[in-house]
């Protein structure tokens, strides 16, 4: 889990401004949400994920195994394609796959403690800026901005389409803290 903490660390204070961490929790997420699951019964905390989930947990974890070998693999490509490729599966992965097969359930789950560091990334992670990212991924409504420094997308507000922009250092970050999470939930 020190691997996945250190490269949240790269993000500085958006753990701590954005999802509230205090210092220690923000330096070491991904260490004290697999804590948080191993104190926890197992059955208690991994059943809960899997009762939600006709996929097996151990099948989550391979594939994000498998995605996560796959985007180093393809990381610092010259290619545009594959760095579209990349956005692509990376925004699905993190932000459309393990929304419905993690964060949703553990922040509608009683099981666990609401002030843990795990229900906090997990309503961060599946509220706000990234639910409204998520439904315009989803929907076809967004393209890359002209400089491809991030997405131009548009959303549903109050029966009007709002235009908004993610960055990529937004869309760094909050896959970093979705692999983070995810991880030492599956682990």
């Amino acid at each position: 889990m020190k691997h996945l903490d250190k490269q949240l660390a790269r993000f500085n204070d958006r753990p701590r401004q954005e999802v509230r961490l205090s210092n220690d929790e923000a330096n070491k997420v991904a260490t004290l949400v697999a804590a948080e699951i191993r104190f926890l019964p197992v059955t208690e905390a991994k059943q809960k994920i899997q009762e939600n989930s006709y996929v097996l947990i151990s099948k989550r974890y391979e594939e994000l195994r498998a995605f996560q070998s796959w985007s180093e693999s393809t990381r610092g490509a010259n290619d545009p394609a594959a760095i579209r490729a990349l956005v692509i599966v990376q925004v699905y992965v993190c932000l459309v796959y393990l929304s419905d097969a993690c964060f949703q359930i553990v922040k509608h789950a009683r099981d666990f403690n609401e002030d843990s560091v795990l229900v906090r990334c997990s309503k961060y992670l599946s509220t706000g800026k990234r639910r409204k990212f998520r439904n315009a991924f989803v929907h076809a409504n967004w393209q890359y901005k002209p400089d491809f420094s991030g997405l131009e997308c548009w959303a549903e507000e109050d029966g009007r389409p709002e235009r908004f922009i993610v960055s990529q250092r937004d869309l760094d970050f909050w896959s970093a803290l979705s692999r983070g999470v995810a991880y030492a939930v599956y682990e």
